[in-house]
């Protein structure tokens, strides 16, 4: 088997959410962490593997792939032969995809920018973002009133897609008390053998 080679960094829920899911599977693979302070990430070597030069880059042998959906999408299709993570269900197939676009639209410009802003600095709207997050929560807790998992009847990549930002969105200030069925989804997903965590950061509402 070849060397799986993960370029990530750990306060980074794209990167975590590939972290994750290599280790659900069972996959060894090599961390390196790419220092995004230094501006490591928009230098030469790495725009080779990435030209947008973002986290998360997967090598898997001679196949080098950008975007952490499409790396989960990957991974699922080459490694789980029981096709769990990723169903072949035409109709559980297009859940998976529906909420691995609900991880990369308004999970991204709510929990996730809002934390970007306490954590990093970003120059972004927080005000708004706080209000997109409080907006995706309360229609996940609603899907999730008599469901554990947001696509089909057992985890898939769409919660891993999800995961990391929501868990994390206090650093954002963004509270998730008002949100009982996202706080026990995340219980559920933290309770999977060979779960790992993403770092944590005593920012926002978690300081």
């Amino acid at each position: 088997m070849s060397v799986i080679k993960l370029y990530r960094h750990p306060l980074s829920g794209h990167s975590h959410r590939v972290e994750l899911f290599l280790s659900l599977l069972g996959l060894k693979a090599e961390i390196i962490d790419v220092d995004l302070a230094s501006g490591a990430h928009k230098q030469p070597e790495f725009l080779q593997k990435n030209g947008f030069g973002q986290l998360p880059v997967l090598e898997d042998g001679d196949t080098v792939l950008a975007d952490s959906n499409a790396i989960l999408i990957y991974l699922a299709t080459k490694y789980d032969q029981n096709h769990t993570w990723l169903p072949v269900d035409p109709f559980l197939a297009a859940q998976v995809q529906r909420f691995l676009s609900t991880a990369a639209g308004p999970i991204a410009y709510g929990p996730a920018a809002a934390r970007l802003v306490n954590v990093f600095g970003a120059g972004l709207d927080h005000k708004n973002a706080i209000q997109t997050a409080h907006s995706v929560l309360a229609v996940l807790n609603a899907h999730l009133q008599n469901r554990d998992w947001l696509a089909a009847e057992q985890p898939t990549i769409a919660d891993l897609a999800n995961y990391a930002y929501i868990a994390h969105a206090p650093e954002g200030d963004v509270s998730l008390e008002e949100y009982p069925n996202v706080k026990q989804w995340l219980k559920r997903i933290e309770q999977l053998s060979s779960f790992v965590s993403m770092q944590h950061t005593a920012a926002g509402l978690a300081a």
